[in-house]
């Protein structure tokens, strides 16, 4: 059977079918920048964090997608204000000890930091995994976290300075801050308690 090149047929079907790839060209293209737009202010700064560690969008984006895939398995809960109230007075105790005793204050705030995640389900055995998991809601202090994390690691190696530690206690604050929150649903609104801990503490001893 012989086909010719200048059927009309031949040529509407070429043309429906070209109209059909570019089409779906179109739709991946599409889903691809929104896709890239979500994740990008979803996760902020760990966004370019993971395509400078993974080396393109495509890879870093898919990474993030595992974080969240994985996070949406873990049986994460709030805690309660009987929780907040514990957590937020043992913050005060580490926080009042940085003047006379900065590297232990640090080092408490660090498994503080740990045991308040482990109390909302978040697994803490790998540090690299905890911080990937944490990024997933609190993508903009999960980068003050490692910085800390990386200081409470120096300081048994006597290698951080007293600004460094000054500035670990911040990044670890800022982070138990998020954590330690109560949402508002739990509590009646005169009732919820306050998610900055300490202020005027925090400027006497840290600041």
């Amino acid at each position: 059977m012989n086909l010719n090149p200048m059927d009309p047929k031949l040529i509407m079907l070429a043309a429906v079918a070209i109209l059909i790839v570019a089409g779906l060209a179109w739709l991946y293209v599409r889903k691809r920048r929104s896709t890239t737009a979500n994740l990008r202010q979803k996760f902020g700064p760990e966004y370019e964090r993971a395509v400078r560690e993974h080396g393109s969008e495509r890879k870093a984006e898919a990474k993030l997608a595992d974080r969240e895939k994985r996070v949406e398995t873990l049986n994460i809960r709030d805690i309660d204000p009987m929780e907040h109230e514990r957590f937020a007075k043992r913050w005060e105790s580490v926080q009042s000890r940085f003047i006379d005793s900065p590297k232990g204050a640090v080092a408490e705030a660090d498994d503080l930091v740990s045991l308040l995640m482990k109390t909302r389900g978040y697994p803490v055995s790998d540090f690299d995994q905890r911080a990937a998991d944490i990024s997933v809601a609190y993508p903009r202090v999960v980068e003050n976290y490692r910085s800390a994390h990386e200081i409470a690691l120096r300081v048994g190696k006597d290698e951080a300075t007293t600004e460094d530690l000054r500035t670990a206690m911040i990044h670890y604050r800022s982070l138990f801050e998020e954590l330690v929150q109560v949402p508002t649903t739990q509590v009646p609104a005169a009732q919820v308690p306050t998610t900055r801990v300490q202020t005027t503490v925090e400027r006497k001893e840290v600041a």
